[in-house]
């Protein structure tokens, strides 16, 4: 094995090391550095040393993941699946930065051993905000997140596995959710009944999304779900956004599911496990600014029933999230991760105020989005402002 510097742990660095290998990675091997990048994966940035072509020594960075497979149960789909879309925005869109993900000499973009699964992708100096106020930051991660979707406008998505069958079907999370009630394995049931009440009662309404699919009056798109802020690299001066990153769950989709998410992620008042849910609401502001980014890229791509079920879908994601936290709490939190015994009920409650705040302001909501893609798709397809 070769000697590593002291502050290296010599089993990693070596593991390391092979891996680079295995992906045909030039130049000495110099330092590595485990870097936080989601709760699922195990991340590291991997330095080799260049030669710059003056014969001055530089650093060439790159990341090196071991995938979490009790997570993704098929990773090589996954792969597979990130494959086929980054080619393709490589290909129709070179003018783009997108994610970049090595190959070995057999051609996969994955490594598999005795240690875990493996991948490695260049590494691309950059910021990342969990959280964001600016509105100039919301917009230009709306314009990512669009761009994004722009991209992989003319991808056939039924080319993708789904890496988490039924993760937006919000019909079959109300189905379980009424099973789970049925059977109240932990006897909790009684304690939420408010909670069950409203959220049934807006069924029709939160399934919006899932019924207009099955009646075909949405097409399926390639969507990103996990559309969070910090699912974007940014300029670390400019704070533009570069890259969307993370696409674990790329898969076919609606294209709500994408924008109602990051609605729901990044709008939202307070976090989504305030206790103090009179606080909890969808801040217009940021809603006006991510919907700017988001409709100047896709305006001209999205049928008019997909912008105007994209009001709705903050709400039908908002709702389908507070479904899944009281399931999980009706049948002994076993899903979600719990830092106390009635976390999963805060959560719900925090949800179903905020879907609630949102039906209040919907009429907003429709109008903002309607001005924007009405603005951006009489637009300059060329324009890029």
């Amino acid at each position: 094995m070769p000697i590593f510097p002291e502050n290296m742990n010599p089993s990693v660095a070596h593991k390391l090391l092979k891996v680079g290998e295995a992906f045909r990675i030039p130049g000495p091997f110099f330092s590595y550095e485990e870097i936080k990048m989601g709760n699922v994966n195990h991340t590291y940035k991997v330095n080799y040393i260049r030669d710059d072509g003056t014969g001055m020594a530089r650093i060439k960075s790159y990341l090196v993941q071991r995938v979490n497979t009790y997570a993704f149960q098929h990773p090589i789909e996954l792969m597979q699946n990130i494959d086929r879309v980054t080619q393709h925005i490589r290909t129709k869109h070179p003018e783009a930065q997108s994610l970049h993900f090595h190959h070995l000499g057999s051609g996969e973009n994955y490594l598999m051993d005795e240690d875990g699964f493996w991948r490695l992708s260049n590494y691309v100096p950059s910021i990342t905000f969990d959280t964001c106020d600016d509105l100039n930051v919301v917009r230009s991660a709306g314009q990512a997140f669009g761009e994004f979707q722009m991209m992989l406008a003319d991808f056939d998505a039924s080319q993708l596995f789904y890496t988490i069958p039924d993760f937006h079907d919000t019909r079959k999370r109300y189905a379980k959710l009424k099973a789970d009630m049925e059977a109240d394995p932990c006897g909790r049931v009684a304690e939420v009944r408010q909670e069950l009440e409203w959220l049934l009662s807006v069924e029709d309404e939160a399934c919006r999304l899932t019924d207009w699919f099955s009646a075909g009056k949405l097409p399926l798109r390639v969507t990103h779900n996990d559309t969070k802020i910090n699912n974007v690299l940014f300029d670390e001066q400019s704070h533009q956004a570069l890259v969307v990153i993370d696409l674990d769950t790329v898969m076919p989709g609606l294209v709500g599911h994408d924008f109602g998410d990051a609605i729901r992620f990044a709008s939202n008042f307070v976090e989504e496990d305030c206790k103090d849910v009179d606080k909890a609401g969808v801040n217009l502001n940021i809603y006006w600014a991510f919907a700017e980014g988001f409709l100047k890229e896709t305006a001209a791509t999205l049928t008019e029933n997909e912008v105007n079920t994209l009001g709705i879908s903050c709400f039908s994601l908002a709702c389908e999230l507070a479904t899944r936290f009281l399931d999980d709490y009706i049948t002994g939190d076993k899903y979600f991760k719990i830092k106390y015994p009635d976390h999963n009920l805060v959560r719900t409650r925090c949800q179903i105020a905020l879907a609630k705040d949102m039906q209040a302001k919907m009429d907003a909501m429709n109008a903002i989005v309607r001005d924007c893609w009405v603005r951006y798709r009489l637009s300059d397809p060329e324009d890029k402002r």
